[in-house]
């Protein structure tokens, strides 16, 4: 766990945060209520930090079906251990073909997928025993209570009846179903089955888990409640492998995610290394109509300033919209600095408006189209063994 001070982007108060390297932290600065996100960086004097020790390995994966279509094409990525892993594509793109594969459910074509050290196709009971999944659809059987539900689960892995009474209790705790843990699933609204069948998933205390979509369906305060969940358990040391459709999901949860399209792998890196990708960040500056003495003014002014990589022409186009666009690489910091300049300078604005990259202008960037997300409704299967 590593503790540190930061700077509100704002208004410069000191902020206190705790958390893992590379875990994001949702801040509020009590001083001024500007909103962010930090992401913990890597001690490079720590040995624990700096080393990343891979806990899925996977080597020119490929599946195709019927020798002429190709679900996965050729993919290679590692999955270090304690981290979030995204792996963001729209439907079709290959997602749920590579974690049924390395869940064991889904024979691969050809490649290699390692998993802490077992082969998915010949040590499929050792991975089995170290790993917990929860699918799209939601495995859970209606007709029985959540506490039902899980001492079922709880009876396929073997386990003595007390130690699984005292785990259901735990998992029912741990998603906040502890006072609907006897009602039946008929019952139950579709974002409190996905939390029971996220307990399901953690019946094992699996090393990873694998979320296929998880959030998929889901109304936004049960979205939210999935994501608090996830980062509980990864705070806890798990490791968590997360396919999803949707941007935010994966730019909020995860500590580094492959893009992947039409089967390939088009990126991976870090939600902010991609951003930085496709370039700088956007400020826009609006004046008082027909004021291009201002607009020209605030052009030469902040063309002048460090860091600033390049400030729009005051034409007619721009005099029309009233605005003014920098160009700049840290944002956050420049919107002060050119604040500041404006104000010295007695150059009045109306407006300020700042824009980062989106892993949606990464997406579009790499593959010349928008992720479309297609919501489906959810599927709820009558109860079967489930693999974790």
């Amino acid at each position: 766990m590593v503790e540190m001070k930061i700077s509100c982007p704002t208004c410069k108060h000191q902020l206190t945060v705790q958390g893992k390297p590379q875990e994001k932290i949702f801040i509020t600065c009590p001083k001024c209520n500007t909103h962010g996100v930090f992401t913990i960086p890597f001690d490079k004097n720590n040995d624990h930090g700096s080393r990343k020790e891979d806990i899925v390995i996977v080597e020119h994966l490929r599946k195709t079906y019927d020798k002429s279509i190709i679900a996965v094409d050729d993919i290679s990525f590692r999955v270090h251990k304690g981290e979030i892993f995204g792996f963001l594509g729209p439907n079709g793109a290959g997602k749920s073909t590579t974690i049924k594969i390395l869940t064991t459910l889904l024979e691969k074509t050809s490649g290699k997928a390692i998993i802490e050290g077992f082969d998915v196709d010949a040590q499929q009971v050792q991975v089995r025993r170290i790993i917990g999944y929860s699918s799209q659809e939601v495995g859970v059987d209606n007709d029985l209570t959540a506490r039902e539900n899980l001492l079922l689960q709880c009876r396929f892995h073997h386990m003595p009846k007390e130690a699984a009474e005292k785990k259901v209790d735990e998992l029912l705790q741990t998603v906040k179903l502890t006072e609907a843990a006897d009602r039946r699933l008929k019952t139950f609204s579709g974002g409190m089955r996905k939390r029971l069948d996220l307990a399901s998933s953690l019946v094992s205390d699996p090393k990873i888990l694998f979320l296929d979509e998880p959030t998929t369906g889901l109304d936004p305060q049960s979205r939210q409640d999935i994501w608090d969940y996830i980062i509980k358990l990864n705070r806890q040391g798990m490791t968590i492998f997360l396919t999803t459709q949707y941007m935010e999901e994966a730019d909020r949860l995860s500590n580094r995610l492959c893009i992947i399209d039409q089967g390939k792998i088009v990126a991976e890196g870090t939600p902010t290394e991609l951003k930085a990708s496709v370039g700088a960040d956007k400020i826009t500056i609006r004046f008082k109509a027909n004021d291009l003495s201002s607009c020209e003014k605030a052009r030469k002014l902040l063309s002048r300033l460090p860091d600033v990589d390049a400030v729009g022409q005051c034409d007619a186009g721009l005099a029309s919209e009233n605005g003014l666009t920098i160009m700049t690489k840290n944002g956050s910091v420049m919107v002060a600095k050119i604040v500041r300049a404006l104000d010295e300078a007695d150059i009045s604005l109306e407006q300020l408006n700042l824009s980062v990259p989106t892993l949606d202008e990464v997406f579009l960037k790499l593959t010349g189209k928008t992720l479309n997300v297609i919501e489906r409704k959810e599927a709820v299967k009558p109860m079967g063994r489930r693999r974790g």
